[in-house]
């Protein structure tokens, strides 16, 4: 009989960086951290990190990231300590001085379950080397038995806080990342017919959100680190589209802000399958410092179970969820049914924030490319005109390079029936061209034309009715 491996305490690196974070953003908060955690209760290069912030804590100095930098590397201890970025991610990431507390108890808790358990598997191995002859097995029990509960891991029960407790809490607002439709802790989905443009609109999205440049009117508060996930595109194509990005945009990304993982570069191997368990802990051992992360495509990247069954979506859904508790965004890239709507189970749609539509309009001819409409069909951050529908096109320049022209549905649905009208169509007609109804082309034209944007034909029947004077 031997002593398991297979338990493993690992450090709570989420609380450490909130604990660091907080040191780093409020200083403040020192007086309540000191004690309750010291160096050895944190983990690789947040250990030197904690080791530093302490040092200048005590002796008064003002900090912040720049003087925490400058500080390590006059100790010659800032590559250990994950670099001047790894240091600037904590300050992003920080947490209210009063969570602060809460984080740094639990750094301590599992730091002191990670000692518990090497004692017991000292005492494991000391009982499998000497021998006790027949107490040796039942020895060896009980200590296991003690190496499961004292396992972080196992405690998995729910925390439960009161109502005073909640409200008392000083809980960080989530942050805009590419206003006003993503935020921190956003669960999104973009879903189209196949063709339409999903991969060229997210890919115009991860670039903005890495430099923090805006699209299509949409703009980045801060360049934040992206992750972009693609299931079955080629490694060419993909940097081919990418370079376009790139060379079309005036803003630069910092380095490492946007990292791709794509199926021709994984020697052999497929990308991450994230209805698995192991998938979801092979990518993220993958995600870093990543804020967003957009997952392209889900037929690719959930592959197991059905897609038209919502039992088969829940493991996906519980791991977005835990992203979202660890402060990230997920957008989630889809087909499109025959019917316009995601393909398969609505339940997923019951988690999200977020889920826009790009449809490709009524006109629209093979030679135009990327065109096409999109559409929030939920927003649960957007109000009144964030909300509108546009109609946006790629467009290639002589030089080179790309641009994207937009203008909202309504203004491109009235300059159809201006067109078509100025053409002879009558409102019956029109309607049928651009799947409406005559009433709402006559509606339309009737405004257009009270607005100067539209003079009907004289004399015509047309114009009575656009004037007024008709029925």
């Amino acid at each position: 009989m031997t002593a398991s491996r297979s338990l493993h305490a690992p450090g709570n690196t989420d609380a450490e960086h909130f604990v660091l974070g907080a040191l780093l953003s409020r200083p403040q908060a020192w007086p309540q951290v000191r004690g309750l955690v010291q160096a050895e209760d944190f983990s690789g290069a947040n250990a030197v990190v904690f080791t530093a912030l302490a040092q200048l804590l005590e002796s008064g100095a003002a900090v912040d990231y720049a003087t925490l930098g400058e500080h390590l590397r006059a100790c010659g201890r800032l590559e250990a300590a994950g670099g001047i970025h790894h240091i600037a991610q904590l300050q992003l990431d920080a947490v209210a001085p009063g969570n602060c507390v809460a984080h740094a108890r639990i750094v301590a808790d599992y730091a002191g379950r990670r000692r518990l358990q090497q004692a017991l598997r000292q005492g494991a191995d000391a009982l499998q080397t000497q021998g006790i002859g027949h107490i040796a097995p039942l020895l060896l029990d009980e200590v296991q038995h003690a190496l499961r509960r004292a396992d972080p891991e196992q405690d998995r029960g729910p925390r439960v806080c009161s109502a005073e407790e909640l409200l008392k809490m000083e809980l960080p607002p989530r942050q805009v990342l590419l206003a006003p439709w993503l935020l921190s802790q956003s669960l999104a989905m973009v879903h189209a017919w196949r063709g339409v443009g999903k991969t060229h609109f997210c890919l115009n999205i991860a670039h903005a959100l890495a430099s923090g440049g805006s699209f299509l009117g949409w703009r980045a508060v801060a360049a934040v680190p992206v992750l972009y996930i693609d299931g079955e595109m080629a490694a060419v194509d993909l940097q081919q589209r990418l370079e376009q990005i790139v060379a079309s945009s005036p803003i630069r990304m910092p380095k490492n802000h946007l990292r791709l993982i794509t199926p021709d570069l994984q020697n052999n191997q497929p990308v991450p399958d994230l209805s698995t368990h192991e998938g979801q802990q092979a990518l993220e051992s993958r995600i870093g410092d990543a804020r967003v992360i957009i997952a392209d495509n889900i037929s690719c990247l959930v592959r197991q179970g059905k897609e038209n069954e919502s039992e088969s979506w829940m493991p996906v859904a519980a791991w977005a969820l835990r992203m979202r508790a660890l402060g990230r965004s997920v957008v989630f890239v889809h087909h499109a049914g025959k019917g316009g709507q995601q393909r398969g189970t609505s339940k997923r749609e019951d988690l999200l924030d977020t889920v826009i539509a790009l449809k490709r309009p009524n006109d629209y001819r093979s030679e135009q490319g990327a065109r096409f409409e999109i559409h929030f069909e939920k927003a649960r951050s957007l109000h009144g005109g964030d909300a509108q529908s546009m109609e946006v096109q790629l467009e290639k320049l002589p030089d080179g390079t790309q641009r994207w022209s937009s203008q909202f549905c309504a203004d491109q649905t009235e300059q159809q029936m201006i067109e078509r009208a100025n053409l002879g169509l009558n409102y019956t007609e029109i309607g049928q061209e651009l799947g409406c109804h005559r009433s709402t082309v006559m509606r339309t034209l009737k405004k257009a034309a009270a607005e100067g944007r539209y003079k009907p034909a004289i004399g015509g029947k047309e114009e009575q009715l656009v004037l007024g004077e008709g029925a």
